[in-house]
């Protein structure tokens, strides 16, 4: 009712050389959908991380011509009948683009995340950790007594999009062992990145023994109001 709903669709195409691509989209289909545009997430093993946002560029475009009416089914077919074309666009335009001109065009976006437990520990950090890498995230997931942080930089697309796994991927298990997803998530901050914050570098999995530690990794990435403002209720 709030937040809408997501789904995963796998869908097989055949592609230029005729093998076949696994293509696995995943939909958030937002409260007021279909008078706003669903986001729409592309990933694919056998497709370069660019051709699989050219798809999703181009999937969007034609998700514009359908405003007001349901469009998934729609885009799926389109999907069918266009991948070849996409790629073949897709390989000859250079995709050279530096992330900066990305980076201005969209900016850079900062998000605060908070998890109420981790059950299968090392499973989930591996599973943030490949999150973050394949949608090139920086940043810290940060352990202090019982509390969990996940604190993210990167383009917004791709800050939306690790929010929509983390919403609806089987992260962790229940207390009878079986996988199930996160539903103790808080979002905490969702803000762009203002000039006297750093970037972090890399993303690095990190415990602390004290929250003065803690505020210290914020202190030293420009970000001790976001800590001032958000951590210490925690801390209660």
């Amino acid at each position: 009712e709030t937040h809408g709903i997501s789904f995963r669709i796998q869908i097989s195409v055949k592609e230029l050389l005729d093998t076949d691509v696994l293509l696995k989209l995943l939909f958030h289909l937002p409260v007021n959908y279909p008078s706003t545009l669903p986001d729409i997430s592309v990933n694919s093993d056998q497709l370069t991380r660019a051709q699989c946002m050219d798809v999703k560029e181009k999937l969007l475009e034609q998700a514009k011509q359908h405003l007001s009416e349901p469009m998934v089914h729609d885009l799926i077919l389109w999907v069918q009948q266009h991948l070849k074309d996409v790629i073949k666009q897709s390989a000859t335009v250079c995709h050279e683009k530096t992330t900066l001109s990305k980076e201005t065009e969209d900016g850079i976006w900062m998000l605060l995340l908070h998890l109420d437990h981790m059950r299968a520990k090392a499973k989930y950090v591996k599973t943030v950790e490949k999150w973050a890498s394949n949608l090139r995230l920086t940043g810290r997931l940060m352990f202090m007594g019982k509390i969990i942080l996940i604190l993210l930089q990167g383009d917004r697309s791709s800050i939306k999009e690790y929010l929509i796994l983390q919403k609806t991927s089987k992260v962790d298990v229940d207390s009878s062992g079986k996988k199930c997803k996160e539903k103790m998530m808080r979002v905490l901050c969702e803000t762009e990145v203002e000039s006297e914050h750093k970037r972090f570098q890399t993303f690095e999995v990190k415990e602390y023994s004290a929250p003065e530690e803690l505020q210290k990794e914020f202190e030293t990435a420009g970000l001790a109001a976001l800590f001032s403002e958000f951590v210490p209720p925690l801390l209660k």
